[in-house]
């Protein structure tokens, strides 16, 4: 794990907080993430408290959309372990000011991700639990084909579209030809 202090280093300290980050890494693009997300915050009024930023900087190392219970326990380790109430009140807040949003992909818990670069909309695999962010304009297609069939204009941000991946359609059509066939 780099240096908390590298970080500091090679960003303004007033941009994003008096006290040294927690990051797992001091990338550019960590850094520039981490200070638009506390310029949103400030642009709300808030504060940009320790807690509050110690769930951005997980949201920022994480893979993908995490749980709040994964945030509070330090997402393996990359950032510091925090209170579960903090982290839902924290995340609460950030998505009310749109800074953060909340999707399910599939069963389990809700998950959260950063929206700085724009809403995202999810594809889920009910058997193997891989998901694809896509961004809406990918979906737009199949918006309009259920506008016109049935009348709603949908999104699909915050519950995923279920269905199979490719590897598990490929796995489950080769169980199929070599499964017995009843008479």
């Amino acid at each position: 794990m780099l240096e908390t202090s590298a970080l500091a280093q090679t960003a303004p300290v007033r941009s994003i907080s008096a006290a040294p980050s927690r990051l797992a890494f001091a990338s550019r693009g960590a850094t520039e993430r981490l200070a638009a997300a506390a310029a949103v915050v400030r642009a709300h009024g808030l504060r940009l408290s320790s807690a509050r930023r110690l769930v951005i900087e997980a949201l920022i190392v994480a893979d993908g959309p995490m749980s709040a219970d994964q945030i509070a326990q330090g997402i393996g380790g990359r950032v510091p372990r925090s209170d579960r109430g903090s982290v839902y009140r924290n995340l609460e807040r950030l998505e009310q000011i749109g800074l953060v949003a909340h999707v399910h992909l599939g069963d389990g818990p809700g998950l959260y991700s950063l929206t700085l670069h724009g809403e995202r909309e999810y594809l889920a695999c009910t058997r193997c639990g891989d998901y694809s962010d896509v961004a809406p304009r990918e979906l737009d297609e199949a918006r309009r084909a259920i506008e016109s069939r049935f009348g709603y204009r949908v999104r699909f941000s915050h519950f995923a579209l279920l269905g199979l991946c490719s590897s598990c359609v490929a796995d489950v059509s080769e169980q199929a030809r070599h499964a017995p066939r009843l008479a």
